[in-house]
C-alpha cells in the first residue's frame, strides 16, 4: 500500500495520523503495517509549501527501528528500496521523500541492469577514481542535492572532494558511513543539505554522528536557521543555491 501526496505540505494534514497510527502503532497497538509513503520534498525554486515535506518531524518520530525514511537517487535504488520493503519481516512504515524534478533530470537514470542486479544500498559511495589519501573533504549528503554537486564537479572536476550519497536516514547507516569515511583518512566530513540548518535530516543525524568514536566531527554546511521551509522567491532561491554548492565546493 503506498499514499502519495502531491506537494510536501499535503502532509501536513495527516501528522495526527502519522503520529498515532503510523510511527507509534507496533508499541501502542500492537500493530505492524508496511504501509508507503511517498512525499515529494525538494528545493527547486517553487516556494515553502512545494519545498518541504517536513523531514525533521518524521526523523524525530523515530526510535526503536519503529519505521524506515529514505531519500534514493536513483530510479534503481529506489525500486530495490520498495522491493526491499515489499519482502521485509516484521513490517515496517517506510517513508520516501522523492523530488520531482529528478523525474526529468537526465542524470539520475539508471542502466537495466541496475535493476536486475544487486540490491538497495543505505550508503553510496563516490564512483570516480580517487586517490583517497590525497581527497581533503569528503561530503555525506542526501537527494537531489546530489545531483547539483555531482554536476558542478563535472564542470569543474576536484579530485580531493568525495561525494558519499546517504540513501536511508533511518536506521542511521553510522557503520556503513564509517567504514567509507575511514577510506578517506585525511579528509574532513561535512553534511551538506538543501534544507535550512534546523530542518531536514541535519538536527537528527547530528546527534547520531556524535556517538561515533573518533577526532573527526561532521559539520553541517547548510541554508541559514529559518522559520520557514524556504523562501518565496525564486530569485533569492537561485542565488542561495549557488551559495550553498559554493560552499560545500570550496576548499
Amino acid at each position: 500500500m503506498l499514499w502519495e501526496a502531491q506537494f510536501g505540505d499535503f502532509v501536513n494534514g495527516a501528522q495526527s495520523v502519522i503520529d498515532e497510527y503510523i510511527s507509534a502503532a507496533e508499541q501502542k497497538w500492537g500493530q505492524q503495517s508496511s504501509v508507503v509513503l511517498l512525499l515529494p520534498h525538494g528545493y527547486e525554486g517553487q516556494g515553502p509549501d512545494h519545498s518541504s515535506a517536513r523531514m525533521e518531524r518524521f526523523l524525530q518520530l523515530c526510535a526503536q527501528d519503529n519505521m524506515t525514511v529514505a531519500r534514493p537517487s536513483t530510479p534503481a535504488s529506489y525500486f530495490h528500496l520498495l522491493r526491499r520493503q515489499a519482502y521485509a519481516r516484521p513490517r515496517k512504515p517506510l517513508i520516501v521523500f522523492t523530488p520531482k524534478a529528478m523525474l526529468r533530470l537526465r542524470g539520475a537514470t539508471s542502466p537495466v541492469e541496475d535493476f536486475t542486479r544487486g540490491k538497495f544500498e543505505a550508503v553510496i559511495d563516490d564512483t570516480r577514481e580517487l586517490d583517497r589519501n590525497a581527497v581533503k573533504r569528503v561530503i555525506f549528503h542526501s537527494g537531489k542535492v546530489h545531483w547539483d554537486l555531482a554536476s558542478e564537479l563535472e564542470k569543474n572536476p576536484n579530485p580531493e572532494i568525495a561525494l558519499v550519497r546517504v540513501e536511508q536516514l533511518y536506521p542511521v547507516p553510522l557503520r556503513a558511513l564509517k567504514t567509507v569515511a575511514d577510506t578517506y583518512p585525511n579528509a574532513e566530513i561535512v553534511w551538506v543539505q538543501e534544507e535550512p540548518e534546523n530542518q531536514g535530516a541535519w538536527p537528527f543525524l547530528a546527534l547520531h554522528f556524535q556517538t561515533v568514536p573518533g577526532p573527526r566531527v561532521v559539520r553541517p554546511i547548510t541554508r541559514p536557521a529559518s522559520a520557514a521551509p524556504s523562501t518565496g522567491s525564486s530569485k533569492v532561491h537561485a542565488a542561495e543555491q549557488a551559495d550553498l554548492i559554493r560552499r560545500a565546493l570550496t576548499l
